[in-house]
């Protein structure tokens, strides 16, 4: 479709990730990476990858979003397991309310009532 709407894309993909994460580890309260990895990427049209996932949980973990702890596995290496600091809580409900709010913005700009 051109250059335009793939960078586009591109970026709204990148913001709802990140919104994504938070909302996956405010639902468990904790969550393993690998599974959070799996089910994201799993996500119909998300179109994440785990070279995008990990770092971004990276990220998230030095701004004070997330925190992480190394859990020892009988079937293997450690595991890590995240959750949400009090930022990423408020973090997580400051997007799911500007999200809900975009949502019904759009859709009443493309349903207007009548």
């Amino acid at each position: 479709m051109g250059d335009g709407f793939d960078n586009w894309t591109v970026q709204l993909r990148k913001g709802i990730l990140e919104f994504c994460v938070l909302s996956s580890i405010a639902v468990e309260e904790e969550a393993y990476g690998y599974e959070l990895v799996q089910m994201l990427v799993s996500a119909p049209g998300l179109d994440a990858s785990e070279g995008s996932i990990y770092p971004l949980l990276s990220r998230m973990r030095k701004q004070g979003l997330i925190q992480s702890r190394l859990e020892e596995s009988e079937a293997g290496p450690a595991r890590k397991y995240y959750r949400l600091t009090n930022a990423g809580k408020a973090r997580s409900l400051a997007m799911q309310s500007y999200y809900e709010g975009l949502t019904d913005a759009v859709n009443s700009i493309g349903n207007p009532k009548k």
